[in-house]
């Protein structure tokens, strides 16, 4: 179906183009998985996006009618969704996570981590206990995670690093957002390579871990995301292990790493079987996230700078 195909003359309302797009997703079976996980919430969404409008909106707002332009601008997303795959969040230019708004587009992954759990319960129990006074989101993308760090410890400094200018250039536009420029900074660096001699309490990162062979398999809607954010080598390890085998010098006594490595959690153990890797659970889903301390960290240098 092309867009002079779409059934405009007959959407009157909000809930019209939303029961239409779904049934239209649906149809061609669209893949989702960033931000929503069925066609009745990604063409809500589209819809409410494209209109400026939120999901706390009074549900009559839902018979309210929509202008002519506004049909225009409904039907070209919704087919720039459907024939270009195009992730939402990139059409919309907003992606939520850990209950916050964030602005987004291609040049930075759609923030989706299972680690916006974690934040949300304070990194509870390693944090509880002890001041968190300073933070750094590394391999930022978008900043998300860096951000909602910010607002789960108020008191800390907050660092998004990442290699990107172009994710940079987001994360900043990010940190004036949220009204944070006195607490949180974007700063160019690979992985630890562009830091100072700071130290954190908290490393928390959600790095590229994609393998060569991994990127080939995955859905249409990948390709439009930067391959920097996903791709790391041969065997996705490539970014990780050089966390690993630095992450020591950047923590503070009793600090904690935080990295999610998805579907590559089994290529880590087999790589290291003789780290003590604590995997972390989540109530809402999600699985690949691992943490390791500071003294962790620093009883198995050698054997990170020898991998």
């Amino acid at each position: 179906m092309s867009l002079n195909e779409i059934p405009v003359s007959e959407l009157h309302t909000l809930r019209d183009w939303v029961r239409w797009a779904a049934s239209h997703f649906n149809r061609n079976q669209l893949f989702y998985g960033h931000g929503t996980d069925n066609a009745l919430d990604e063409a809500l969404e589209l819809v409410l996006a494209s209109l400026h409008l939120k999901h706390d909106l009074p549900e009559a707002f839902l018979d309210a009618r929509t202008t002519r332009e506004e049909d225009t601008l409904l039907a070209a997303n919704i087919e720039r969704r459907v024939q270009q795959r195009v992730p939402l969040p990139y059409i919309t230019g907003r992606a939520w996570f850990a209950g916050l708004e964030f602005e987004v587009d291609e040049s930075v992954l759609v923030p989706r981590s299972p680690i916006a759990e974690l934040i949300l319960d304070g990194f509870h129990p390693w944090l509880s206990e002890r001041p968190v006074n300073a933070v750094l989101d590394l391999c930022c993308g978008s900043g998300c995670i860096g951000i909602a760090c910010a607002y789960a410890f108020p008191d800390a400094l907050v660092d998004l690093a990442d290699v990107s200018p172009l994710a940079l250039d987001v994360a900043g536009r990010n940190i004036e957002k949220h009204g944070l420029d006195d607490r949180v900074r974007a700063i160019r660096s690979d992985v630890f390579e562009g830091l100072d001699a700071e130290r954190y309490d908290l490393v928390v990162s959600n790095p590229p871990y994609v393998s060569t062979e991994e990127m080939l398999s995955l859905p249409q809607e990948y390709a439009h995301e930067p391959s920097l954010g996903l791709e790391a080598g041969e065997d996705g390890m490539s970014v990780v292990s050089r966390i690993l085998a630095d992450a020591h010098d950047f923590l503070t006594p009793g600090g904690i790493l935080v990295v999610e490595v998805g579907a590559s959690a089994d290529l880590l153990m087999a790589r290291y079987p003789d780290v003590p890797f604590l995997w972390l659970d989540f109530e809402h889903g999600g699985d690949g996230v691992f943490l390791l301390t500071a003294e962790q960290l620093a009883d198995y240098q050698d054997l990170f700078e020898e991998a």
